[in-house]
């Protein structure tokens, strides 16, 4: 079989689209390629078909479960063995995908480059035939990139477990600097970059100065029927416009990375299915989105940088049917905007004091080293500390970049428990110590993987089977806790703090200063190009956008505000 037979058989389509026949020829030929296409431009069959014409698995590196998943219900359903490592699994499982990667004939494994740093994923990958290792988002990889993961740094490490698979990296906004970065970064044998054009020929971008932005957006919903995007500057915004869209009677529901895992899929879900017709969020949704239907993307805020804002609008027009790109601004935004960046790139004395104040907050003894993540309240850090929200995040966000730290976002809506000792030593404990007989017991009888992996318990439920008071049953997971017996992760409604290294004095960090300042004026360049652009009134708006993104040359799209104007 060929490519176009490949394509026939599983997708029903007699063509390929835009580069995607060159960047397989290449994969096929075996050079490690990025593959720069626009959102929507069908950057996933980049990697499948050659996938399936070859014997093997191929890996694909992605950042995020929803994303996994889409891909894996689409290639489950045309018949095609397909698996994902997540966070959401536990050992046992985890261990059984695995097996079956390297005995069952599965076609492709999904996970993220966090998952890939595990020693033990990385010994069974070792024993897998890999045909292609494909790096999804591939911009993560950049510190100039617009959503910098320093985990994608690590991916190069797979070359040391499969040398002969090409890699090959796709994104859908990606400036030279950031592709040299990508080349770079997973060594690339030589630079090899297939570009196909950003110019969306049927989508609409309008840049509207508005005193009153939630009037507007109610005229524009009013105008626009099908399905909408809108993204919202804080996780309060995205509850507060759904409340006043469905106080008007727009069927909307609101999206963010605080909500529950449970509770955005859901979302996701009824807006995907049509049961609401507009969601409202964060820029923590969109990535990997594949809806066709939906006519407008509308920005009440001015995004940080263009490269965000184009794969964002990039989501709206999908099925070639004419739709809209609106940014609504005022001049708070840019003001807004300006201090933003000044608050992402704290003094690292900031930095410092925050991670030692973190130490002494959460109970972290210096050169600890905490299994589990750990619930961090923000809210109480910030008022203990008198330092602001902003402020305590992006040192964060700077400790997670420089990985001492990580920040996981969501809340934990599930309690989980591990054993930290061995069955001997745990029934050496059980004889010596019978007042935590009966909740141990009780542990082991929820699973036997308790000794490998964290597993989910319910307090409520074991209390009824043992007749112990909730509180005493928490307590005595404590106090197991306390003594090293267990690690128990309590159920909460807050974000968790995990260390990567052991926990040092705040005087030893080493942080490089000089790379922190080019992070900052990158970010202030980022930001002077896209204010430059919502300002000039005097040009296609398409134009721009290109010139910014791939020095491509194009003539007047004829539908943005500024050509419809002339018309």
């Amino acid at each position: 079989m060929n490519p176009k037979d490949i394509l026939i058989k599983y997708w029903g389509y007699s063509n390929f689209r835009l580069q995607q026949e060159e960047i397989i020829s290449k994969i096929i030929n075996k050079e490690d390629t990025l593959a720069l296409l626009p959102t929507g431009g069908g950057k996933s069959i980049c990697y499948q078909v050659p996938a399936l014409l070859q014997e093997g698995i191929c890996i694909v590196i992605s950042p995020l479960i929803a994303l996994m998943e889409d891909q894996i219900r689409f290639l489950q359903s045309k018949g095609i063995k397909s698996v994902a490592i997540t966070s959401r699994m536990n050992f046992s499982d985890s261990e059984r995908v695995l097996t079956n990667c390297i005995y069952g004939n599965v076609k492709f494994l999904y996970l993220s480059p966090e998952k890939l740093r595990n020693e033990f994923v990385r010994q069974k990958i070792s024993k897998m035939n890999i045909n292609l290792i494909a790096v999804d988002e591939a911009h993560c990889i950049s510190e100039w990139g617009h959503d910098f993961r320093p985990a994608y740094r690590k991916i190069i490490e797979i070359r040391n477990i499969s040398s002969n698979c090409p890699f090959l990296a796709l994104t859908a906004t990606a400036t030279r600097e950031v592709c040299d970065d990508i080349q770079k970064n997973l060594h690339f044998k030589k630079n090899n970059v297939v570009k196909s054009s950003f110019f969306r020929k049927n989508l609409s971008y309008i840049i509207e100065n508005s005193k009153n932005k939630n009037k507007r957006l109610l005229e524009i919903i009013k105008e626009i029927k099908s399905s909408i995007i809108i993204y919202a500057h804080s996780r309060k915004a995205t509850k507060e416009i759904s409340e006043l869209l469905n106080k008007n009677n727009f069927s909307s529901t609101y999206y963010h990375a605080g909500l529950d895992i449970k509770t955005r899929l859901k979302r996701q879900e009824a807006w995907n299915n049509n049961q609401v017709r507009i969601i409202v969020a964060t820029q923590a949704f969109g990535m990997g989105i594949n809806k066709s239907d939906v006519k407008a993307v509308i920005h009440l805020f001015l995004p940080s940088r263009i490269e965000e804002y184009f794969q964002q609008a990039g989501r709206a027009g999908r099925n070639e049917g004419k739709a809209f790109s609106y940014l609504l601004i005022n001049k708070n935004d840019i003001i807004t905007q300006k201090q933003l960046v000044e608050l992402k790139h704290p003094k690292i004395d900031l930095i410092k004091f925050i991670y030692q104040k973190l130490a002494d907050f959460l109970n972290i003894a210096e050169f600890d080293l905490p299994e589990e993540s750990i619930p961090f309240d923000f809210s109480e850090f910030s008022k203990k500390y008198k330092i602001t929200k902003l402020e305590i995040y992006y040192c964060l966000n700077i400790l997670e970049q420089e990985e001492y730290l990580k920040l996981h976002r969501t809340i934990n809506p599930t309690s989980k428990v591990k054993l930290l000792i061995n069955k001997a030593e745990l029934y050496k404990f059980q004889i010596s110590n019978k007042i935590f007989d009966s909740i141990i017991n009780a542990l082991l009888r929820i699973s036997s993987n308790i000794f490998y992996d964290f597993i989910p318990i319910n307090e409520e439920k074991i209390s009824k089977t043992l007749n112990i008071s909730l509180n005493k049953i928490v307590d005595l997971l404590n106090n197991l806790k306390k003594i090293k017996v267990i690690s128990y992760q309590q159920k909460h409604n807050f974000p968790t703090i995990k260390y990567l290294q052991n926990r040092k004095d705040a005087k030893y960090l080493s942080i490089n200063e000089k790379k922190l300042e080019q992070r900052k004026n990158n970010d202030k360049s980022k930001l002077d190009d896209i204010i430059k652009y919502v300002s000039t009134n005097d040009k296609c708006r398409n134009i721009m956008l290109l010139q910014y993104l791939s020095n491509e040359k194009s003539e007047n799209c004829g539908i943005c505000d500024y050509c419809s104007k002339k018309i």
